[in-house]
């Protein structure tokens, strides 16, 4: 705590001895969490330390597993229909209703159901899987390959950071042409289409490949033309999610400076090797703020992206003006930058957010997921947690979770 140094009879009621080893138990969890050794100048003079329950630490850790798990599905899972509903919104470039606030997207969505089925939005699901899953299949293929480092935590120097960062450019650069197979079928509207085939992915990424230079179709862009600002998007989304991520972990630990009251940090019998149940908390929570913070940052890339990549397909989208009716995506953009000013031109510079509200509803759904998930799972591990009688310390040396 800052300050504490110069007041030499700062009263602690349970002391520790100054002159105490290295490993000492309580500073070495208070220096794993905050970052620094607590200020201890007294003897031990107060009563044993408190016997925390050790079921407390499994508690926590259930909770914080059962977030990261249904994080990890909404994201790849439950939030595509919402994901078909903004790539839809940002690909149409005569969308009249911009759907910026999610309001407006209720009754069109009611429509599509209406007239289409239940599955209308979840159409691209099994491609979409597939392109996630194929891009770390080449992330660990070209890191043994290479021995270029697959994580950034595994980088100790300037040469391997750099490794790390060309080893996602070139499996970003792979998986370009598989992205925009996946994106059309994310997008084009079922009544107005044949369902593709689960490995139809493949078929029409390697199209895509073959016509690396030269593209049978229309106004279809080269793939040559949309990899680099696919590739600059998603590494550069990348590096400020981990950024940003560090500076949110930074900001909590600092917050938790004067609530290190955990129990396992009293605790005689924790491990010094053990997983701390309040770090993992506040590196989840950090991940998933940052997921949101890059999600809206870069939403109007995405949408410029995913317009390149739409364009020459012959794609006809879900009119999502009406929600009953269907229309074919027209486009002639020459690069990127013609895209963007041609889009602030016509558009305007709403015309990048279309699409919007969806994303509102998609982490909305996402943080209400989690919320539940923490309510059920803690009510069960307090139900099959032993009974025991309640002091005064309980109050004191319970868990808070960061997301009750």
């Amino acid at each position: 705590m800052a300050g504490f140094g110069d007041y030499s009879g700062y009263n602690r009621p349970y002391g520790l001895d100054p002159n105490r080893e290295s490993n000492d138990l309580y500073d070495s969890r208070y220096q794993q969490i905050y970052g620094y050794h607590t200020p201890v100048t007294e003897e031990f003079q107060g009563p044993p330390l408190i016997m925390d329950d050790s079921s407390e630490d499994d508690n926590n850790a259930y909770v914080t597993t059962a977030i990261s798990v249904a994080s990890l599905i909404t994201e790849n899972l439950l939030s595509h229909p919402f994901i078909v509903l903004r790539r839809q919104c940002q690909v149409h470039n005569g969308l009249k209703n911009y759907h910026i606030v999610p309001y407006t997207l209720l009754p069109v969505v009611a429509r599509l159901h209406r007239r289409q089925d239940v599955t209308t939005l979840w159409k691209g699901i099994g491609s979409t899987c597939i392109v996630k899953g194929l891009n770390l299949a080449v992330e660990d293929v070209v890191s043994k390959g290479t021995g270029w480092p697959k994580e950034i935590g595994k980088c100790d120097s300037v040469l391997q950071f750099l490794q790390h960062i060309t080893l996602k450019c070139v499996s970003l650069a792979i998986i370009t042409p598989f992205y925009s197979a996946s994106l059309v079928e994310t997008v084009q509207s079922d009544i107005a289409s044949d369902k593709p085939a689960l490995l139809d992915v493949f078929r029409e990424g390697f199209m895509r490949i073959l016509e690396w230079g030269t593209p049978s179709r229309g106004r279809m862009l080269p793939i040559w033309a949309i990899v680099f600002p696919t590739v600059t998007l998603g590494v550069t989304k990348y590096l400020a999610h981990i950024t940003f991520k560090k500076i949110t972990e930074k900001i909590l630990r600092f917050q938790q400076r004067h609530k290190h009251e955990l129990s396992d940090s009293y605790n005689v019998n924790y491990k010094k090797n053990s997983t701390n149940p309040l770090i993992e908390d506040i590196s989840l929570k950090a991940n998933i703020i940052s997921f949101i913070a890059m999600e809206i940052i870069f939403f109007p890339v995405e949408t410029i992206i995913h317009r390149l990549h739409i364009q020459g397909t012959r794609t006809i989208v879900d009119n999502l003006d009406t929600g009953t009716s269907v229309i074919p995506i027209l486009t002639g953009y020459e690069g990127f930058m013609d895209c963007y000013s041609s889009t602030l031109a016509k558009e305007g510079v709403s015309g990048l957010y279309k699409g919007f509200g969806a994303l509102v509803l998609q982490l909305a759904a996402h943080l209400a997921i989690i919320k539940l998930t923490t309510l059920v799972v803690s009510e069960v591990s307090n139900l099959l947690k032993p009974a025991k009688s309640p002091t005064s310390e309980d109050s004191v040396h319970s868990q808070k979770y960061i997301f009750n």
